[in-house]
């Protein structure tokens, strides 16, 4: 029997290293030596619960290519890519801003890319109905001259590009849920109304002053681009709300060929980088939700990559809920950091910011 969804994933991927430090900075002056946030244990723990939970029969795993040079030029600028390489032949450095780069990291950012395209064509030759693909380094933030935030090379916006060009798509959506807004996503097609982008993060966190719900797009793109900021805090239900009153209805107006979804859990609610408070089950029920606009508008066709996510105590737990929902298959593990959360109302503050975004949008789409 054909397993449901693919998942991606390489050894390779724990083995970009990008040093240490805290949080998101180098370790240096007053800042002592410490986990680097994006460290591979966050992503090889996802893989362990998968194993250890038996999850991982339910999948059809899926063995990544490397993407090549023709593929990473699609969004990215040729002598960036030099630099990326350079840094990971010469021993590591920064290849931007906050976007380490180790040795041999230039051969795993391709392997990571080629992982999202590895996905991409398993979904679009119905390989599998939809896929997840545990890439590493992330993309999201990765812009076409330069890297950012823990990203190299822009995964899903390789992988938009590349499902147009090789499958003749033209009405592509990529979704964002990252608790930090997809800056480098959002540049690479700001002006293209064959991608719908739809990025929901907290206010103003990083990158600082980008994600405002006036950015919309430009020219032929103008109403493309649908950024949603929610107070910090928003939880489960504030999510919820958020899918039920923007995106799916601007969804079902754009009526996609493809679905892409970034897929960071640093919404969840221990995140060290972010301040939500979304559990495991909250992202099985939002992967849900968007797997039901992948049923309805294009035949199951959904790819995710990975993207963020700094708790390593938690993110698996989150991962797992998310392929339970494209998969439609329920595993034994339950969420041991529960808790006895209990769903409360959608905050006044959370429907404010709704609304925000609803009038600005009701220029582009019937809300």
């Amino acid at each position: 029997m054909q397993k449901i969804t693919g998942f991606i994933c390489d050894e390779s991927y724990f083995w970009h290293q990008t040093g240490n430090g805290a949080l998101m900075l180098n370790a240096g002056g007053w800042i002592q030596e410490d986990a680097y946030a994006e460290n591979p244990e966050t992503k090889r723990r996802i893989k362990n619960l998968l194993d250890r939970s038996k999850f991982i029969k339910e999948l059809e795993q899926l063995e990544p290519r490397y993407a090549t040079r023709a593929d990473i030029e699609k969004n990215h600028a040729p002598d960036y890519i030099e630099r990326v390489k350079a840094l990971s032949e010469g021993g590591g450095g920064d290849a931007g801003e906050h976007a380490n780069v180790g040795p041999a990291s230039y051969e795993i950012a391709l392997l990571s890319a080629g992982g999202a395209l590895t996905a991409v064509d398993a979904v679009m030759k119905e390989q599998v109905r939809n896929a997840y693909a545990l890439t590493r380094p992330p993309g999201h933030h990765a812009k076409q001259t330069g890297g950012m935030g823990f990203c190299l090379f822009n995964n899903i916006a390789i992988a938009a590009k590349y499902a147009r060009e090789i499958y003749g798509l033209k009405r592509i959506l990529i979704l964002d849920w990252d608790v930090h807004h997809g800056n480098g996503t959002e540049s690479a097609f700001y002006a293209d109304p064959d991608v719908l982008f739809i990025s929901v993060h907290q206010e103003n966190i990083f990158p600082k002053h980008r994600g405002a719900i006036t950015y919309t797009g430009e020219g032929d793109g103008l109403g493309y681009n649908v950024n949603i900021e929610l107070p910090a805090g928003t939880g489960n239900e504030g999510y919820d709300y958020t899918v039920e009153q923007v995106i799916e209805p601007i969804v079902n107006q754009f009526q996609p060929e493809l679905i892409l979804v970034s897929a960071g859990q640093d919404p969840s609610r221990f995140d060290p980088l972010g301040r939500m408070l979304v559990t495991a089950e909250g992202f099985y029920n939002m992967a849900a939700k968007v797997k039901a606009l992948a049923e309805k508008h294009c035949n199951g066709k959904l790819v995710a990559c990975h993207e963020g996510g700094y708790s390593t105590s938690y993110v698996p737990f989150c991962t797992l809920k998310v392929l339970e929902a494209f998969s439609g298959k329920r595993s034994q593990v339950e969420d041991p950091f529960d808790l006895g959360y209990h769903e409360g109302p959608v905050y006044q503050n959370q429907i404010e910011a709704i609304d925000k975004v609803k009038e600005i949008q009701r220029k582009y789409w019937n809300l």
